[in-house]
């Protein structure tokens, strides 16, 4: 999503707090809870779960493998929430002309360097780049999980160029 006039352009970045990465922390929720029920069942010798009768699984070595697995899935799922509750990687890029300044804002893990902000002057931008490739020490200005067309690429950094008054190099 973005926002713009004649003087600033906002582009708000999306973080980790997408339709995905709910899924995926719901479903290793749900994995981790079977894993945990059913080690746990082996251990105490009751029926926790109908499909696995607790006979059937002896605690040495498949409950504690599987109360290992529900253990470490616990730690993963616990994780992705809190990145998601943090909206790690949210943000924006903002480019004002009429202060000549573009400002580039993410929010990271919690602590002492939670907030990323760098400023540049626009005087210092000499060209918008396009590299199909990963480049090294370019800030990119796209997502790699965006899923961004070719075609969609090139017309956002047309605009962007445009806006910004400066040209267009293709590598």
């Amino acid at each position: 999503m973005s926002w713009r006039s004649d003087r600033i352009w906002i582009e708000l970045i999306a973080g980790s707090r997408k339709t995905s990465n709910f899924c995926w922390a719901f479903i290793l929720f749900l994995g981790l809870l079977g894993f945990l029920l059913v080690g746990t069942s082996s251990y105490l010798g009751r029926n926790f779960l109908s499909l696995f009768p607790s006979q059937q699984i002896i605690f040495f070595p498949q409950g504690i493998v599987m109360s290992f697995y529900g253990i470490t899935g616990l730690f993963i799922s616990f994780y992705l929430w809190c990145t998601i509750l943090w909206n790690v990687g949210s943000g924006y890029d903002r480019f004002d002309i009429k202060e000549g300044i573009v400002c580039i804002f993410r929010w990271r893990f919690p602590g002492k360097n939670r907030r990323i902000l760098l400023r540049f002057l626009m005087k210092d931008i000499q060209s918008i780049r396009i590299e199909v490739k990963e480049g090294h020490g370019f800030i990119p200005l796209t997502r790699t999980d965006e899923n961004l067309t070719l075609r969609e690429i090139e017309q956002k950094a047309a605009e962007l160029a445009y806006f910004l008054r400066v040209p267009i190099e293709v590598f």
